[in-house]
């Protein structure tokens, strides 16, 4: 009987433990973020989307204001910030505002009101930042329906095709691959 008991008490815990759900929060600009990259071009631009985010640390900052802000508010507010039109985005150091024109991006630091620009210049089919003297440096220029150019490491430029081998090329030569996959 005590075994019993002992079963259908674990098979209890184990059923009620299903129903109850962590909050880890949802990630919501981390995801924005790599939404809006599965949509702009072929499955081999968005990896080089991808390589280049990483390069300028962008995943990793939308990460760590998920991780750190974003999704605290959402837990405790019961609302997401990252829905409003305009982001805001509180930290210790500050307010950053993040709004999207259809053209671009601008991140502001509210304090300060130092901004960050990321802008897609049409003409050109190029992505760029803003530097801060106000000149567009570009990281991503569409060059035709299968090639692009990707800004390297050491800022020089590297044709890229848009394949698989071209994508892996790419990863190798900026130094984005684990170690494993280098030989």
């Amino acid at each position: 009987m005590k075994k019993y008991k002992i079963a259908v008490a674990a098979i209890l815990l184990a059923g009620a433990s299903m129903t109850f759900s962590s909050c880890v929060g949802s990630f919501a600009l981390t995801n924005k973020l790599l939404s809006w990259n599965r949509q702009i071009g072929s499955k081999f631009v968005n990896e080089l989307v991808f390589f280049a985010f990483w390069i300028l640390p962008v995943y990793e900052v939308s990460a760590l204001a998920d991780v750190l802000v974003i999704n605290s508010i959402e837990f405790w507010s019961g609302n997401n910030p990252v829905e409003a039109s305009v982001k805001a985005i509180d930290t210790d150091h500050g307010r950053y505002l993040i709004d999207c024109d259809g053209k671009g991006y601008t991140i502001t630091y509210q304090p300060s009101g130092e901004k960050t620009r990321l802008e897609f210049i049409e003409d050109s089919r190029t992505w760029a930042i803003e530097s801060k003297d106000g000149e567009l440096v570009p990281f991503m220029t569409f060059v035709d329906d299968t090639h692009v150019k990707m800004v390297m490491p050491q800022g020089d430029f590297r044709l890229v095709e848009l394949s698989e081998q071209g994508v892996m090329a790419y990863a190798h030569d900026a130094g984005m691959l684990p170690m494993a996959m280098n030989k």
